[in-house]
């Protein structure tokens, strides 16, 4: 069983279609490291050696008048993968490529019918090439572990000496696909693959499985959720005025107004490296700050995160940015701050700590990661109440 030329156009074709339609999805894209499951449906196709059946036939003393060959069916996989970082991840899984099937008529009169199952198991390394911050394409190369189950029947003329071959081999994978997130945590993926398979009769071909599925990433952020409106309380009718002079009640005190101050929180202390989770020490320095704010007055806060100058562009904007909507959605649910009061953005290496020259080198060292650590950090300021215009 072997890909022709028309099958491949017709794969890339589905693969493009793919592609342009998860394009169009306004979502946002996660790529940090960790664990993912996913699941993919699709049709796989192989293609049949008439002419090789007709040689086994006619070594055997019969000559095939006509052979109708059955060569698509549904397939699917399941699977599950580490990404180490957002080029490379290591995926494994189970596969079911369907079945396939040929019905010969033959002189003397009779008929061979030919039946394979495949299914099996396998390992590939992923190389992925981010596009944007949505859209990745990706290349697999690996290999899979096949047990190929085989079934012949003969009717008139035609004996069959082994009905059922069956044969597990290993042999090589690969294959290309497109990817594109629709939250941080759920992507869908399109893919097409090349499965070299033994068929259990002396054969090696090549069987193709073209899908798309849903691929579900383990650890990502949840959207912060939405503040509820206080609920408002009844007004009771005003009494009737009475002709008795009340001397009116002192007004209520007003509420601190804290001065404009500024808080730098290294981004070490919070979070962990190449992560935007909040991790418990770092929770116990935004507490602080959220005491301070707690039923204080003041005009706006805002939250600004700072990345260190290595790494992309893209990259480095998008995880300062997580970092910084980390600290807004931990001070709005810790210290009540209205979320239309506090706001968060990502700085990508602009206004560093470090001095110009003081940290040398491009190539991220750990020497060079600990001398930028100053760079990355998260700046909370406090803007206070200002003075009514007259």
């Amino acid at each position: 069983m072997k890909l022709t030329r028309a099958n491949l156009a017709k794969a890339t074709g589905t693969l493009g279609l793919a592609a342009l339609a998860v394009i169009a999805g306004p979502y946002a894209v996660a790529d940090e490291a960790g664990w993912y499951v996913g699941a993919n449906v699709g049709q796989s196709r192989a293609t049949i050696d008439d002419e090789r059946i007709s040689r086994s036939l006619l070594g055997s003393g019969f000559t095939s008048t006509t052979i109708a060959d059955d060569e698509r069916d549904f397939g699917y996989k399941l699977y599950g993968g580490y990404q180490f970082n957002k080029n490379f991840a290591l995926e494994g899984g189970y596969f079911d490529l369907g079945q396939f099937s040929y019905l010969a008529t033959t002189v003397p009169t009779g008929t061979l019918n030919g039946n394979i199952k495949l299914r099996g198991l396998n390992l590939d390394a992923v190389g992925i090439l981010p596009i944007t911050d949505k859209f990745s394409a990706f290349g697999r190369v690996g290999l899979n572990y096949a047990e190929a189950r085989d079934t012949f029947t003969g009717t008139g003329a035609v004996n069959v000496l082994d009905p059922n071959p069956s044969k597990r081999d290993t042999n090589y994978k690969f294959g290309l696909g497109l990817q594109y997130a629709l939250t941080d945590s759920l992507a869908v993926r399109a893919e097409a693959e090349r499965y070299r398979i033994n068929d259990a009769v002396g054969n090696k071909g090549d069987v193709d499985l073209v899908s798309v599925g849903l691929v579900y990433k383990f650890g990502g952020k949840s959207p912060a959720p939405a503040p509820r409106a206080a609920a408002s309380e009844p007004v009771a009718a005003a009494p009737a005025p009475q002709p008795t002079v009340v001397t009116p009640p002192p007004p209520p005190p007003a509420a601190t107004k804290p001065a404009p101050r500024r808080v730098t929180f290294s981004a070490d202390s919070l979070f962990d490296f190449d992560k935007s989770t909040v991790k418990p020490a770092g929770r116990q320095d935004l507490d602080k700050l959220a005491a301070d704010l707690r039923g204080a007055d003041f005009d706006v806060v805002k939250v600004t995160g700072y990345s260190d100058r290595i790494g992309s562009h893209a990259y480095n904007m998008k995880l300062s940015t997580r970092r910084a909507e980390a600290v807004q959605t931990y001070l709005v649910e810790s210290a009540g701050i209205p979320a239309g009061k506090i706001t968060a953005r990502g700085v990508d290496g602009a206004n560093p700590v470090t001095k110009p020259g003081e940290c040398k080198g491009k190539k991220a060292t750990k020497k060079l990661i600990a001398c930028l650590g100053p760079d990355r950090r998260v700046e909370v300021e406090v803007m206070a109440q200002k003075p009514a215009q007259r």
